[in-house]
């Protein structure tokens, strides 16, 4: 199972110097599982760069399915500038959830609408298919991946999801408050023994946490522990405050490896393959 990074960074864009080696876009990974299946998780603003790198990968035609976590602007932003959704011959199914008794291709379609764009989602020359789906659900992919997906604590509500393929496995939980007095169990349950943990470290510290625990973000230190009792094998920070620099963040990380030390950073361009080696990126 091979994973990108294209987007790292939680609430805004931080595109400049001080942000240039951990990465300014917002939420996007893309995910190649061994049974041929491109899995693309979140559409913030690094959906864009996928995009483009997809059209040269796949000139003929791109199939693929977007797991929406949440409609938090973050993580859909991206999505009118993906450029494969303006290929006739490419399809793509994305999946989500209904937000504030909205259907997720209504929110989605709220994008592309006057005065925000000139152009409507249903012009769209893309085959889009919008599925909904209930926490709890597991949804098969292909011919041998399956994808489980949980409700994490969030404002609004949040998509947490466990990605299986050919005994690999990779848990995202992209925007998770975890509770003052326990771990999000539904947190603990996709990570389990997973080869990668993809965890939201947006805070600095857990005082600031503290300060703004309706956000329903994490501190590294809860996603170091997290780690820890779901025996991940690799657990990887993401999901940035927009006001750290990447020194800020390069700092949690040497915090973080004292607590776990298999913990790496998501890094905009950082590329693996599971299972993971013994020697992880810096």
């Amino acid at each position: 199972m091979r994973i990108r990074f294209w987007g790292v960074r939680g609430t805004i864009p931080v595109p400049g110097p001080d942000t240039i080696r951990v990465g300014g876009n917002t939420s996007c990974i893309d995910i190649y599982t061994n049974d041929q299946q491109l899995i693309i998780l979140d559409a913030g603003s690094g959906i864009r760069l996928l995009g483009q790198t997809l059209q040269k990968e796949y000139p003929e035609r791109i199939l693929g399915n977007i797991l929406i976590s949440h409609t938090h602007w973050d993580h859909i932003q991206g999505f009118p500038f993906f450029s494969p959704i303006w290929g006739r011959q490419n399809r793509f199914v994305l999946v989500g959830q209904k937000r504030v008794g909205k259907r997720l291709e209504e929110i989605l379609a709220d994008q592309f609408i006057e005065p925000y764009l000139p152009y409507k989602f249903q012009t769209l020359p893309a085959d889009i298919i919008v599925k909904e789906v209930e926490p709890g659900e597991t949804i098969v992919i292909g011919d041998n991946t399956t994808v489980q997906v949980a409700q994490l604590n969030h404002p609004g509500g949040c998509l947490g999801f466990r990605i299986e393929t050919e005994g690999s496995v990779f848990a995202y939980c992209s925007d998770i408050g975890h509770f003052d007095d326990r771990f999000d169990e539904n947190v603990l349950r996709l990570a389990q023994g997973a080869d990668l943990l993809v965890h939201d470290a947006h805070f600095a510290s857990m005082e600031e946490r503290n300060m703004f625990s309706d956000w329903g973000h994490s501190a590294w230190q809860e996603a170091t522990e997290v780690a820890l009792e779901a025996q991940v094998k690799c657990l990887a920070l993401f999901h940035f405050s927009p006001n750290l620099n990447d020194d800020q963040v390069e700092a949690i990380l040497k915090k973080s490896r004292q607590i776990f030390p298999r913990t790496i950073l998501a890094r905009e361009g950082l590329e693996l393959n599971l299972p993971l080696g013994d020697v992880l990126p810096d």
